[in-house]
């Protein structure tokens, strides 16, 4: 198979306009909004236990409910755990701290990466930013709780290594969240 000398024409701009499929779907992709990302904290871990296992419940009582759809006990059994997921994931909701997170464009994502470069220790260590500089930054610039960068920096500082790189993940991850499927055509 030989490889194509000339590149595949370009429709003319007239001919894009007016297929109104692609002016469609142009629209639609020019209206996405950014990936956006949620953090939950939870310390009562009392409602986390219980948000578990009413999840394994539920869970347990759709599998023998879909495996006997004739069974008024198992559909009405699984309709009771759904019940009482919903009422413990309200109060689970109640006491916990939702943060949410939204990537930033690309250009000033790629803006701030570039104005925190590494250290030379960071460098050799294969680091592209220096994430001491960049995190607290990314976190408020990202946020759309309204977490400023002293309020990111302080999180980092105070909050055990686990629960402070969870934050930091977040901010990181939303930036790199993919909501394709480069499926076959």
């Amino acid at each position: 198979m030989t490889a194509r000398k000339t590149p595949a024409p370009t429709p003319p701009a007239a001919a894009v306009a007016a297929d109104a499929h692609w002016a469609a779907t142009r629209e639609r992709l020019m209206a996405r909004a950014r990936p956006v990302l949620k953090l939950t904290i939870c310390d009562d871990e009392e409602a986390k236990r219980a948000v578990h296992a009413a999840r394994v419940a539920e869970q347990q009582a759709k599998t023998e409910a879909e495996r006997s759809p004739k069974d008024t006990a198992a559909q009405a059994a699984h309709q009771a755990a759904a019940a009482a997921l919903n009422d413990v994931q309200a109060a689970f909701d109640a006491v916990s701290i939702p943060l949410r997170f939204q990537a930033l464009d690309r250009k000033t994502y790629k803006a701030l990466v570039a104005a925190h470069r590494p250290t030379e220790e960071q460098a050799e260590d294969g680091y592209e930013f220096n994430i001491d500089t960049l995190g607290p930054i990314l976190i408020a610039a990202s946020s759309l709780d309204g977490i400023t960068e002293e309020d990111a920096q302080a999180y980092l500082e105070d909050w055990g290594t686990s629960e402070a790189q969870a934050l930091l993940n977040t901010a990181f991850a939303v930036q790199r969240e993919e909501r394709m499927d480069l499926g076959k055509g």
